[in-house]
């Protein structure tokens, strides 16, 4: 159980963990209000899909439909990873589900994962998943293909950042497709893996990423020491991402090396030329 995070801590928090960020004008104050049980306490976060393709699902995930007003989430996640923030306070996007799940999430008491869901919006005993959740909605249609490698960083990266402001383990993290039963969502990974991409995260300080070095740098060669964002290196077809700051600085740092055993082989040939001219 935990207050909810201000605008600002929010910010900070998704902001410390690198990701690429977006504010929609307004976000701060959008919200539901009071309208059912209100917001807050806080248990946790839920992963969900949108259903449909960019922009218009991002557009709905901000104003809402007919028969559900926005904001849908609290943040709308886009295949290239930029997430936009799209609300702050209550907001449509958990509705009813299993107060039994509830429990386990607050409890973090559960193995791979939560007890199976029997409740949904408008079912009998179904519990407010929107005054105690979080929700990220990522643009996807829900085929079950599997994300780009930047979507679904970012979407580890949003729910760690999460977690690690309240103190939450990976535990706190579920799918809507685990929060109610006539839910799909999200329907390309598993949720016990995911869970287990966001404990990996919160082993380590906020700014860590994949692959970069954590050995002390020497005097000699502090490249070792740059702690860049990036993406996980690869574009969705295998390509490098010109983003990956990291990959960029280690070639270059290959590039040193060679230039280095260059010239220590120029200077010992000089030296050798110089000795032979002298005698």
């Amino acid at each position: 159980m935990a207050t909810p995070l201000t605008a600002d801590q929010m910010l900070a928090a998704l902001r410390a963990e690198g990701l690429r960020l977006v504010e929609h004008p307004g976000w701060r104050t959008h919200n539901r209000g009071s309208r059912g049980d209100g917001w807050g306490p806080v248990h946790g976060v839920i992963i969900h899909h949108t259903g449909g393709t960019a922009p218009s699902d991002g557009q709905i995930v901000w104003e809402g439909r007919a028969d559900l007003p926005g904001p849908d989430a609290h943040a709308y996640l886009a295949k290239d990873g930029t997430t936009t923030f799209t609300g702050c306070g209550r907001a449509n996007h958990a509705g009813g589900g299993d107060g039994s799940v509830l429990q386990a999430v607050i409890d973090e008491s559960y193995g791979a994962r939560p007890p199976a869901p029997h409740k949904h919006e408008g079912s009998p005993g179904a519990v407010d998943g929107n005054a105690r959740f979080y929700g990220l909605e990522c643009s996807d249609r829900g085929t079950g293909t599997a994300w780009p490698a930047v979507q679904y960083d970012a979407a580890v990266r949003w729910a760690a950042a999460i977690c690690r402001a309240h103190g939450w383990t990976e535990k706190s993290v579920i799918g809507h497709k685990e929060w109610s039963d006539w839910k799909p969502d999200p329907a390309a990974f598993d949720m016990a893996d995911f869970r287990k991409d966001v404990a990996a995260r919160l082993a380590h300080p906020a700014s860590w990423t994949p692959g970069a070095p954590t050995n002390t740098p020497s005097k000699e060669d502090d490249m070792q020491a740059i702690d860049v964002w990036a993406y996980k290196g690869k574009t969705a077809n295998g390509k490098q991402d010109p983003s990956d700051a990291y990959a960029y600085l280690r070639g270059t740092r290959a590039e040193v090396e060679t230039l280095r055993k260059e010239v220590a082989t120029l200077t010992a040939l000089v030296q050798k030329l110089v000795t032979v001219k002298g005698a």
